[in-house]
């Protein structure tokens, strides 16, 4: 699945993502809710930290950084259209943590719901 470009991607606060999401979904697009569920070492984003995508491909938000949050947002996508909450889990050791675009080791545990 090839994902369009964001618009105006940012990571922002939980009222202005949430915002967002409730806006998108007064529009009456498809949207995904992922939340940070837990945290294993270091992580770019603490537990509780939230990211919206819509039908479309727009997010607002941050869950992680590098490729996990590309993942993250493929996923939601999914959610979306077929309705079943995931829970991801990404783990990247100290070493390879700068390859795959990350700037820390550990692991990050995710959950993904379609909300409204």
């Amino acid at each position: 699945m090839t994902l369009p470009p964001p618009s105006a991607p940012s990571i922002g606060t939980d009222d202005a993502i949430l915002g967002q999401a409730a806006v998108w979904l007064g529009e009456g697009r498809g949207v995904a809710l992922a939340t940070v569920a837990n945290i294993w070492g270091s992580a770019p984003v603490p537990v509780g930290s939230h990211l919206v995508v819509e039908a479309g491909g727009s997010f607002v938000g941050s869950v992680s950084g590098g490729c996990v949050e590309g993942a993250v947002i493929t996923e939601a996508l999914a959610v979306i259209a077929d309705g079943r909450p995931r829970s991801l889990d990404f783990k990247v050791t100290d070493e390879r943590a700068w390859e795959v675009g990350l700037a820390c080791g550990g692991a990050i545990s995710i959950f993904v719901e379609r909300i409204g």
